[in-house]
């Protein structure tokens, strides 16, 4: 099986995958702590009950909005007809919530998701604390913050605690696909440059919280969502491979350009009809130059890449944010595609070189997809014009929102024996964090002029 492929835990139910993954655990059950939740995949931890885990769970927070989402979340996954879950939350509510959840640590996970800002001073705290951490992307928004980033991963180490990187797109069936044929000499040849675009929409017929809209607590395009694309070329490009980006990684260009909004598309996403205080810096004849359109070029270990963050105000006749992963290779390109002509479900095709190469690379392909038969079964290939689509059956397909409890049962089995977590993962995630957010820090000195 490649490096951290979930194989044929990606099509099994993640109820079934939670409960084997954490079979014996020791009789005192875990606990978990949620600390300031202000995203919803703090909750979809919530959908199925943990095995080995108390079912009451401890939330630490400041009142407000995104705590009350947060309980009526987990509120609804308890009252659903279907496999309700019976979780009870035992909730701290205050402006000194982090140093109450310091002094009392009653629990074995922190799981974060929510302000970007504020997320390396939570790791820590945890850390510190003799807390296990799943936290969700980014860790860290500015570069200077790097050093910080380091110290924690290296304290966990030495207190044999897991603090693990919520990076979803790994379970996604197209991206391993994608990683195996990118590593089949016979099919794509030798890699050469990759190409990561993805698009995004402020407003998805809900209101966002302000704090969203502020760069210095949400970060820009490409140290939020960007990181999931970097992460991606790390694990496609150079599986079970440590990355030094001192060594290996060369920032050679970063742009980025502003998403202009009025009074009327800021209230819109917001409900806040006023220009916020940290808004007032950006103000361009009175729209607010949004910062979230990202661009950087870099060398890994002698590829080329190339990132692009993209944020519309509202995506045409409501539809849905788009992805394109396309690695270059001597023989073929090897293709992820998700927009709106393939209904938005992540398609993987293979295009060969040249036409002279057809019969080689769509042979390759067969006798790729005849090794990975046993853990993905029923793959074909058909002919779309110059592309080799793979045809991959909705069998092995699992819906979005289970990736998370996926990403928990392999991260709770890295805590339950923390020797089995991948070298590679820490190398790998600092050099992710060194190029998101240096990528921005150049852009803003290129405008500076430096």
């Amino acid at each position: 099986m490649r490096a951290n492929s979930p194989g044929r835990s990606s099509i099994a139910s993640a109820a079934l995958v939670l409960a084997a993954g954490i079979a014996a655990w020791p009789a005192e059950p875990l606990r978990l702590i949620m600390l300031d939740p202000g995203h919803f995949h703090a909750a979809q931890l919530h959908a199925t009950m943990l095995s080995g885990f108390s079912d009451e769970a401890r939330v630490y927070a400041p009142l407000g909005p995104e705590l009350a989402a947060h309980i009526n979340r987990v509120s609804t996954y308890n009252e659903r007809a279907e496999n309700p879950t019976h979780w009870k939350l035992n909730v701290y509510a205050g402006p000194d919530f982090l140093a109450r959840m310091r002094s009392e640590p009653a629990g074995n996970v922190v799981v974060l998701s929510g302000r970007n800002d504020r997320k390396i001073d939570y790791i820590e705290t945890s850390v510190r604390a003799g807390q296990n951490v799943l936290a969700d992307k980014p860790w860290i928004i500015d570069s200077k913050d790097l050093p910080r980033l380091e110290a924690v991963l290296n304290l966990a180490d030495t207190k044999r605690l897991v603090a693990y990187d919520a990076m979803t797109q790994r379970f996604d069936i197209a991206y391993q696909l994608q990683q195996a044929l990118v590593n089949d000499r016979n099919v794509m040849g030798q890699p050469s440059s990759v190409l990561m675009e993805s698009t995004h929409s402020l407003f998805k017929g809900s209101t966002r919280p302000v704090w969203f809209m502020n760069l210095g607590q949400q970060g820009e395009g490409m140290t939020d969502v960007g990181t999931h694309l970097v992460d991606l070329i790390e694990w496609t490009l150079f599986p079970g491979q440590a990355i030094d980006y001192k060594r290996d990684v060369r920032v050679l260009e970063a742009r980025r350009s502003p998403l202009m909004l009025s009074k009327a598309d800021f209230a819109k996403v917001t409900g806040v009809s006023k220009w916020p205080a940290f808004a007032e810096p950006f103000l361009r004849n009175d729209e607010f130059a949004y910062f979230v359109n990202n661009d950087v070029s870099f060398s890994m270990k002698g590829v080329r890449a190339r990132c692009s963050v993209k944020w519309d105000i509202e995506a045409p006749n409501g539809l849905r944010d788009t992805m394109l992963a396309a690695y270059t290779g001597s023989n073929a390109q090897v293709q992820v595609r998700q927009d709106k002509e393939e209904q938005f479900l992540p398609e993987v095709d293979v295009i060969p070189a040249d036409p002279a190469r057809r019969v080689a690379v769509r042979a390759a392909l067969q006798t790729r997809l005849e090794k990975l038969a046993s853990e993905y079964p029923g793959l074909t290939v058909a002919d779309r014009g110059k592309a080799l689509r793979i045809v991959i059956p909705a069998s092995l397909r699992i819906p979005d929102e289970q990736y998370f409890a996926l990403l928990t049962a392999r991260f709770l089995g890295y805590m339950r024996n923390p020797g089995t977590l991948p070298g590679w993962e820490k190398p790998n995630m600092i050099t992710k964090y060194y190029i998101t957010t240096r990528a921005v820090e150049m852009a803003r000195e290129q405008e500076r002029g430096h």
